[in-house]
């Protein structure tokens, strides 16, 4: 389960992350501060991911052992 959680969590995370990096871009009040804030943004985007990813695979394998 754990390979398939890893496959999920790369596409997860950079998709997480990029929308995270976007909000920050497309709001003017914080773009001003976006050398903090887009590798803040992008990091907790990939932290996010990580719990979902898991959730996600165990789903997956109780499905396929169905």
């Amino acid at each position: 389960m754990f390979k398939v959680a890893a496959l999920i969590w790369v596409m997860l995370a950079t998709t997480i992350g990029g929308i995270a990096v976007i909000a920050i871009v497309a709001t003017p009040s914080l773009a001003e501060k976006a050398a903090f804030l887009i590798p803040a943004g992008f990091l907790a985007g990939v932290l996010i991911a990580i719990p979902l990813s898991y959730m996600i695979a165990k789903k997956i394998a109780a499905g396929a052992a169905a």
